[in-house]
């Protein structure tokens, strides 16, 4: 992640094969030289910027006759009056970031049709497999292959969902601050800082979605649906990067991860209530967290706007304490265990899916296990940001409850769980999954009567029958 306050410029050109984003951002000079307010003094030819340099990146190599661009740009910057997230900034530094590509100097490029036609067949080919595996049927109706800058475009919505609740947060923190009698004096200056917020937080998100993208090989990586519904995505420039130390053939890593990406689609397609459960356990996570607002007065109280690096020093450190209540750490609770019921259920199937077929399953579901379990750098700049870490911490646990669900109640009564989600295990389960594996099942049989004849049913007995015709409860039977 660059240290880089700010981190932003002008977008680099993207020509159509997407990989050589930067050579005119580089020719610009942005973000080199040495740190003065504007990037441009004595020791840099006269126009340099540096690291240090809050605006350096942004306007590059500077002469005479791009200052009024520059400044119109900075002006555009400090007039922001949307959300609490500059979006539209956050969407060009994450492009921006794309363009520069990793660390590793891979860069970003447009999909072939090649490529797209092996994901397509893999896609293709894992929800055969799955079929075998749950019950659940295929939840992708298309199959695409995404470049690094796709992945940008198509998951910002969702990313602008998962962070605006906490940068609502901060900005009313912002002008919350300032004594009362002041505020109404202090109107301009509470707009600025809110303008600057919405700058700080486009900026950082940006850079870690760019960062991001350079990392995931698909829409739902870090187990939430990121990409529109219904479409399995792929990104054949990373599993290339992914795949290329673990001697495994091509073709067999990309199958395996679509197979991940084609049970992810198929749960959050067919379990209706798990997005917003998701979401909404973030919300109500970030609904707890309070902003340290003794440190965020230190800095208002010595707000210089011509360092607004300031306000960014002190994003970066984390101004966001979790607020250690019941009902806090109940909402962290469930949003932890909600996320390893769902790669747990993941892991479990794919497993089950790729095992029989692919030599290499055991190993590279280790991979992608401590993949998910170590995080990237973006992962740890969403940490700072949100205070919260969008990892399964316990992955491994639900997927041997998974497992052992399997094992006693069959492939339909495992993913019947999902029908509800008080039906799901909950962190003590997870503590404890045999004792939930083997837990008598609540017989809803009298209720279920009662109904019936409420319902003038002839005899009065339950429909226990799916659409299929098959059993709707499964009592250890393995229906495979």
């Amino acid at each position: 992640m660059s240290d880089t306050p700010f981190g932003f410029g002008l977008p680099p050109e993207e020509p159509d094969d997407g990989d050589e984003g930067k050579k005119k951002d580089q020719q610009s000079g942005g973000g080199q030289g040495p740190a003065n307010p504007f990037g441009f003094g004595p020791g840099a030819g006269g126009m340099g910027g540096g690291a240090d340099n809050p605006f350096a990146a942004m306007f590059g190599s500077l002469n005479p006759t791009d200052l009024g661009a520059a400044f119109q740009q900075l002006g555009q910057m400090l007039s922001y009056e949307g959300g609490p997230v500059n979006w539209d900034m956050a969407k060009q530094i994450a492009r921006q970031t794309v363009s520069q590509g990793t660390a590793d100097g891979t860069k970003d490029a447009s999909v072939g049709p090649s490529e797209r036609t092996a994901v397509q067949e893999a896609v293709r080919l894992a929800d055969l497999w799955l079929d075998d595996a749950t019950s659940l049927p295929s939840g992708a109706g298309t199959a695409v292959a995404w470049s690094r800058a796709e992945w940008v475009e198509a998951t910002l919505p969702a990313w602008q969902e998962l962070v605006d609740p906490v940068a609502e947060r901060v900005g009313t923190a912002m002008g919350d601050v300032l004594p009362e009698e002041m505020q109404a004096m202090a109107g301009p200056l509470i707009g600025m800082m809110r303008s600057m917020g919405g700058a700080m937080f486009g900026t950082q998100i940006g850079q870690a979605v760019g960062v991001l993208a350079g990392e995931v090989v698909g829409s739902t990586d870090i187990g939430l649906p990121l990409g529109p519904a219904g479409k399995a995505a792929l990104l054949p420039v990373n599993i290339e990067t992914f795949g290329k130390d673990l001697g495994v053939p091509k073709e067999e890593v990309r199958l395996y991860l679509a197979l991940r990406e084609a049970a992810h689609q198929r749960l959050f397609a067919h379990v209706p209530w798990l997005r917003s459960h998701l979401f909404g356990a973030v919300d109500g996570y970030a609904r707890g967290i309070k902003v340290d607002t003794a440190k965020l007065e230190d800095v208002v109280g010595q707000f210089d706007p011509q360092n607004p690096e300031q306000l960014q020093d002190a994003l970066q450190q984390g101004m966001f304490q979790p607020e250690d209540t019941p009902e806090q750490k109940a909402a962290l609770a469930r949003l932890e265990t909600a996320l390893a019921l769902v790669e747990g259920w993941v892991d479990a199937v794919v497993h089950a899916a790729a095992k029989p077929r692919l030599s290499s399953a055991d190993a590279l579901r280790e991979t992608l296990r401590r993949r998910r379990a170590s995080g990237g750098p973006a992962e740890q700049t969403f940490a700072t940001l949100i205070g919260l870490e969008l990892r399964p911490r316990r992955l491994r646990d639900a997927s041997r409850l998974w497992a052992s669900l399997t094992d006693a109640r069959g492939v339909d009564g495992r993913d019947a769980l999902w029908a509800h989600p008080d039906m799901l295990p909950t962190a003590t389960d997870l503590d404890d999954p045999d004792g939930f594996v083997h837990r008598e099942q609540i017989d809803f049989s009298e209720l279920d009567k009662m109904l019936g004849e409420a319902a003038g049913g002839s005899d009065g007995k339950p429909n226990l029958k799916k659409d299929d015709g098959s059993e709707g409860e499964s009592k250890g039977d393995d229906t495979e």
